[in-house]
């Protein structure tokens, strides 16, 4: 199940390390967020027993529609983001040169989930093969199921 291989080990020690994993979210909330084009997005969620503004920054898994993301929790349904905006779907997305559009988060049926990952598996091989490894590795888990969630963006009122 797991890989065992260096590249595996290290990168599952770098998506367990806080400051490097959270090291994104320095650049996109100083409007950098254009370095990482459009294969990462940076999602800003409110904290379910807090109330405060959380950021993750993920890999996009699709962007079906104009105003679409899919996002994938590596973590399973264990991980915070995905816990809270399954309390508060109301969220905000920076992507590109975007920055805080307001969208709402669902999460995806398992059979939404695995359409949009055999689709980002088709399209994107190498990319999975090592992030499958790392995500394994540092969850010992399979990365076959994972959850995932639509991002949809709300539509721009048109001020002119």
């Amino acid at each position: 199940m797991t890989d065992s291989t260096p590249f595996a080990a290290l990168a599952a020690r770098a998506l367990r390390t806080r400051w490097l994993v959270r090291a994104p979210i320095v650049l996109y909330r100083a409007g950098l967020g254009f370095l990482f084009g459009t294969r990462l997005l940076m999602l800003q969620h409110t904290g379910r027993h807090s109330g405060a503004a959380r950021f993750v920054v993920l890999e996009v898994v699709d962007h079906p529609e104009a105003d679409q993301y899919i996002v994938v929790s590596g973590f399973g349904v264990q991980a915070q983001w995905y816990r809270n905006v399954q309390c508060n779907p109301q969220v905000r997305v920076s992507i590109g040169t975007a920055r805080s559009l307001p969208a709402t988060a669902v999460a995806m049926t398992p059979e939404e989930s695995a359409i949009a990952l055999d689709r980002y598996i088709r399209e994107h091989p190498k990319a999975w093969d090592k992030l499958r490894a790392a995500i394994e590795h540092a969850t010992g888990k399979p990365a076959d199921d994972l959850p995932m969630v639509r991002l949809s963006l709300h539509a721009r009122a048109d001020h002119s």
